[in-house]
């Protein structure tokens, strides 16, 4: 199964574009043996729309054509579902036994996601009540994912 991110906005050159390669490489190196492939990001503009709700409007098209048809995709939302890192784990190996071939993940801009987009979410992961700064949750999310390996592989990485 591929796994990809989708984020609204560009992660500049630094230490926080380093760290998220960084956990990418490991877990592309530890996924293969899994069947998990991918954990590459494709970043889409940042709307320059007026309103907030312009923006997450003009965002979510952007995301819906960048989604093929019948995928499977997950939102980050802060009143999505917490999952703990094993309940994560078991999630990515369902749909892999469920032969998935390709899931996404769906990070939103500065004003969040528009609410259609979350609705039609297959699910909807929330790391915090908190608002995260997008760069970081990248990050987070790209070490859940490797994370997700290490379990899978049972990897001594995790300690529960």
């Amino acid at each position: 199964m591929e796994i990809s991110i989708i984020a609204v906005g560009k992660m500049k050159n630094g230490p926080e574009r380093e760290l998220f390669s960084r956990y990418s490489d490991r877990a592309v190196k530890t996924g293969r043996q899994l069947g998990l492939t991918g954990f590459c990001v494709l970043e889409l503009s940042e709307s320059q729309k007026k309103t907030a709700s312009e923006r997450k409007t003009q965002e979510a098209i952007a995301i819906r054509n960048a989604l093929p048809k019948g995928a499977i995709f997950v939102v980050l939302d802060e009143n999505g579902k917490s999952l703990g890192s094993k309940d994560f784990s078991n999630y990515i190996s369902r749909w892999r036994d469920e032969a998935v071939s390709h899931l996404y993940f769906i990070i939103g801009g500065a004003d969040g996601l528009e609410y259609s987009l979350i609705k039609q979410a297959d699910f909807s992961l929330g790391f915090s009540a908190m608002t995260w700064p997008h760069q970081l949750v990248r990050i987070m999310l790209v070490e859940q994912l490797y994370r997700t390996t290490t379990i899978l592989s049972s990897h001594p990485y995790h300690r529960s």
